[in-house]
């Protein structure tokens, strides 16, 4: 509601959307034809702001949905800034107050600032961890008619992709619109000149060391080390760009595993271990791919060990459903998992005759760190830390170059199948 005071009696404009700029209209349309007239014309009171009526994140470090509940329907613009990567959202009309404990960094989003911007206006500013998409961003009526909410999801992305909605946003003059999902697609299909990226993952770190050999051996370590002697191998190829999710003992969450991996735009994902396992005579190692369904139950144990990991460093992971709807995303995904068997396949073959596998090396089961929809993604276990000859492998540099030798062949075969140039 907008009022005037006319000759010492208030009027009053009522409409169905009192904070917008129609009302804000006839108010000065009327003020104008009152003054025009010889009247005597004063607002006395101005339309009540939108108020927040709470705030919500929910997600992980690949996927994050902000839900701003408010008492009346707000107008929201939002744009994109980065150095760092951001995304804001303008209210006009609207405050905002929300309670510090809901504004906690988790899962891709590293902090939330807000406050007012200019009169009446209110701005959001999410700060991610690293490059995104913005999925969407909704105005929602609430089904039990106490209001509406703000929906804004957001997913892990490349920079490049980062740059090409900041450039869709400078032809727009600052105002974006989502993108339609099977057109992100198909640019993260799109390779242009970009190098064929592999991202090695060292599992554990910090906090969690992982599984410990009879002779003291430390997973952590031991995946390092490797991780490093196969980067450094992998890089004498000019055609390739090797990430490391890791550089040192430092704690990483499975998402963040997935999230880096994806920013990097990786053509291949390859997570390395080196487990423990109840039978000591058990010795050699095993290439899994992903399955929401375990090939064994050896391979069911092993994953929901790896998945606890997050609760080693006292973070307790509500996994998010993001369930996909659209078909061409389940296409996406299948031919995916298609080339991660392709390339554990491969893997095996160069593997066998020089590091020794167990019986049945190519196994499956549902690890989160395996579950990036579009990139191509193995778990190699190194060996059994737990098998006295095992250990002591594991421990050699000899050993771990020679390994390293049969992986960069696997890849190369991997990358020549892919047809990318320099494979």
């Amino acid at each position: 509601m907008g009022s005037v005071a006319l000759n010492g009696k208030c009027f009053a404009f009522v409409g169905s959307r009192p904070q917008g700029a129609l009302c804000r209209a006839m108010l000065t349309l009327f003020v104008f034809l009152a003054a025009f007239a010889g009247i005597n014309c004063q607002p006395v009171c101005a339309a009540e702001p939108i108020k927040t009526l709470d705030y919500k994140m929910a997600g992980d470090a690949t996927h994050m949905r902000i839900v701003m509940n408010f008492d009346r329907e707000p107008e929201p613009k939002w744009f994109l800034l980065r150095s760092p990567h951001r995304l804001v959202i303008d209210l006009p009309d609207a405050t905002i107050a929300i309670d510090a404990k809901d504004l906690k960094a988790r899962g891709l989003i590293k902090s939330v600032r807000y406050g007012a911007s200019g009169e009446g206006a209110s701005r959001l500013i999410v700060t991610s961890k690293g490059p995104f998409n913005v999925d969407k961003v909704d105005v929602l009526k609430n089904e039990d008619g106490s209001g509406y909410r703000l929906v804004a999801d957001i997913s892990a992305a490349s920079d490049r992709e980062f740059d090409a909605a900041l450039a869709i946003q400078a032809e727009t003059t600052g105002s974006t619109v989502s993108t339609a999902k099977t057109d992100r697609l198909s640019k993260i299909a799109h390779r242009g000149d970009r190098p064929f990226t592999i991202v090695l993952d060292p599992g554990h770190g910090g906090i969690d060391g992982g599984a410990e050999g009879l002779n003291g051996t430390v997973e952590k370590s031991v995946t390092l080390a490797f991780a490093k002697e196969l980067k450094s191998k992998l890089a004498s190829n000019s055609a390739y760009k090797v990430v490391l999710t890791r550089e040192n003992d430092e704690f990483l969450r499975l998402d963040d595993r997935v999230r880096i991996a994806r920013q990097q735009e990786a053509d291949l994902f390859i997570s390395i271990h080196a487990d423990t396992i109840r039978l000591k005579g058990i010795r050699g190692a095993t290439v899994y791919t992903m399955s929401d369904k375990a090939s064994d139950a050896d391979a069911q144990a092993l994953a929901d060990r790896e998945n606890l990991s997050d609760q080693l460093a006292g973070v307790d992971v509500a996994e998010e459903n993001h369930e996909v709807s659209d078909i061409l995303v389940d296409l996406i995904r299948r031919e995916t998992h298609g080339f991660s068997a392709r390339f554990a396949r491969s893997l095996v073959g160069e593997l066998s005759p020089t590091v020794g596998m167990i019986n049945n090396p190519h196994r499956s089961a549902g690890f989160k760190v395996l579950k990036a929809p579009d990139v191509p993604s193995v778990l190699v276990e190194l060996g059994y830390l737990s098998n006295p000859q095992d250990e002591e492998q594991l421990r050699s540099s000899d050993w771990r170059e020679k390994a390293a030798t049969s992986i960069s062949k696997a890849v190369a075969a991997f990358v020549a199948e892919r047809g990318v140039p320099g494979g």
